[in-house]
C-alpha cells in the first residue's frame, strides 16, 4: 500500500526534484561552469525554481493554486534543459554528464505531467 502524502516531502516528484538540485549543484561546483557565475547561478535557479515550486504549490489552499505552482515548475524544468544544453554547446559539460542530467530532467517533467494531469481529472 502506497503511502499516504501528508507533506511535500512525501511526493515522489519533490524526491526527484531534490535529486536534480544536488546533481545541479555538484556539477556547478568545479570546472569551467563553477566560474561561469551568471550561466551557475541561473542553472542552480531553474533547479531550485522545481522544488519550491512543488513544495510551495502543495501548502497552498486550493488545488487551483496548486496546479499553478506545478505548471510553473514544469516550465523551470524547461529552463533548466535549455540552460544545460547552453553548457554543453560552450564546452562547460561532457556529452556524458549532459545526456544523464538532461534525463534526469525529462523524467522530473513526466511526473510534473502526469501530477498536473491527476489534480486536473479530480477537478472534473
Amino acid at each position: 500500500m502506497a503511502k499516504k502524502i501528508e507533506s511535500f516531502e512525501d511526493l515522489l516528484v519533490w524526491q526527484k526534484g531534490m535529486r536534480l538540485v544536488r546533481q545541479v549543484y555538484l556539477i556547478t561546483r568545479d570546472g569551467k561552469l563553477s566560474k561561469d557565475f551568471n550561466l551557475r547561478d541561473q542553472l542552480r535557479s531553474a533547479a531550485l525554481s522545481v522544488t519550491s515550486n512543488i513544495a510551495e504549490g502543495f501548502e497552498r489552499a486550493s488545488r487551483k493554486e496548486y496546479l499553478n505552482f506545478l505548471n510553473i515548475a514544469k516550465g523551470s524544468a524547461g529552463e533548466l534543459r535549455s540552460l544545460l544544453r547552453v553548457a554543453l554547446e560552450i564546452g562547460y559539460l561532457e556529452e556524458p554528464q549532459f545526456f544523464e542530467m538532461q534525463g534526469m530532467v525529462l523524467e522530473l517533467s513526466r511526473f510534473l505531467s502526469n501530477q498536473i494531469k491527476s489534480l486536473k481529472k479530480l477537478a472534473g
